[in-house]
């Protein structure tokens, strides 16, 4: 039987590869970086033909090390794809792939949860009782709804389609902005109304990312963005941090402009203690656990572990997920 090894370039406690190892059919192996450095990353990816992603960068020079020791795919565990170096995996003939989709509801749900957090004052409240203090005099006047607010969703694709829904029960009204509307059956079926991002920003009462990051999108929501936001407006993002001025939104916050904000996504991750986002009043952050569900985990082990199996057979991966296809496999 042939086998196959596979790298997770995000290193894992032993309980978590474990647990990846017993979602993997006969023939396969798995491994994990030991840290985050440059040696261990380089160490990493050229220890196996395929390698999988969370939050680990695979930059251009990561691309060259390992095709020179054999590196074959890159599967992105999830969506997002601005860290990986998509032109330097064409130049070195290394396909990508990624999870299209596969965390749609737990980001949403996720979403959802962070706008009630801060409308109620959940995680404030939590934080005193366990410091010993009854903050109910000074949280209470500050509770807010989220039944009947008007959200707008910057990004509509499968993710903010997932929000939009989860909100109908709410009655909110739903705003949203992508490129390209949605066709008017989806935006019946989902009670949302496509406006461009500037009326968005200034009417919306909660904001929500759900966009990639490019450099079209970088710093899209910046000290003058959320100037444009309304008074007490919350803005939430699970989407990726450097779509956003993350000390500009800890003003904003501070200043008592903005209502609140949450964020499960960072510019720099694994978090610097540093980070304004950290440590200020009316901030809910959460380390980047959105896209996770035990629900979903085996499935979305196996639906990579399919792609990837499909290019060791020189077979097509599902084209849903493909980034970069290289050779042979664009005509299978």
């Amino acid at each position: 039987m042939t086998e196959y090894s596979i790298v997770i370039l995000d290193p894992l406690p032993e309980a978590s590869l474990a647990r990846f190892r017993a979602q993997l059919p006969d023939g396969w192996t798995a491994s994990a970086a030991k840290s985050r450095s440059p040696d261990d990353q380089r160490d990493a990816i050229a220890s196996a033909p395929f390698a999988i992603t969370g939050d680990a960068p695979v930059t251009a020079a990561l691309f060259e090390h390992g095709a020179q020791a054999g590196l074959r795919a890159v599967h992105k565990w999830g969506v997002g794809y601005d860290a990986i170096d998509l032109e330097a995996a064409r130049r070195c003939g290394v396909h990508v792939l990624r999870t299209t989709g596969s965390n749609a509801v737990p980001v949403a749900e996720t979403t959802v949860g962070l706008m009630l957090a801060l409308g109620r004052n959940l995680v404030a409240g939590h934080m005193g009782l366990q410091e010993g203090h009854w903050l109910k005099p000074q949280l209470a006047p500050r509770c807010g709804l989220l039944s009947g607010k008007t959200v707008g969703l910057i990004g509509f694709g499968a993710i903010g389609q997932s929000v939009a829904r989860m909100l109908s029960g709410f009655g909110c009204t739903i705003l949203y902005t992508k490129r390209t509307p949605v066709p008017s059956d989806v935006e019946t079926a989902l009670n949302a109304r496509f406006v461009d991002r500037e009326t968005l920003i200034a009417t919306s009462d909660i904001i929500s990312l759900h966009c990639a990051l490019t450099p079209d999108t970088s710093w899209m929501i910046d000290g003058a963005a959320l100037a444009r936001m309304k008074p007490g407006a919350l803005l939430v993002n699970t989407a990726r941090g450097g779509l956003v001025d993350e000390a500009a939104v800890a003003e904003a916050v501070s200043s008592g402009h903005l209502g609140g904000a949450a964020f499960d996504v960072f510019a720099e991750e694994p978090v610097p203690q540093d980070n304004p986002l950290c440590h200020a009043d009316r901030i809910v952050t959460t380390p980047h656990i959105g896209g996770t569900a035990a629900e979903t985990y085996a499935v979305t082990v196996r639906r990579m572990i399919a792609n990837l199996a499909a290019i060791a057979d020189e077979r097509a991966p599902d084209a849903g997920d493909v980034l970069v296809l290289c050779g042979a496999h664009r005509l299978r």
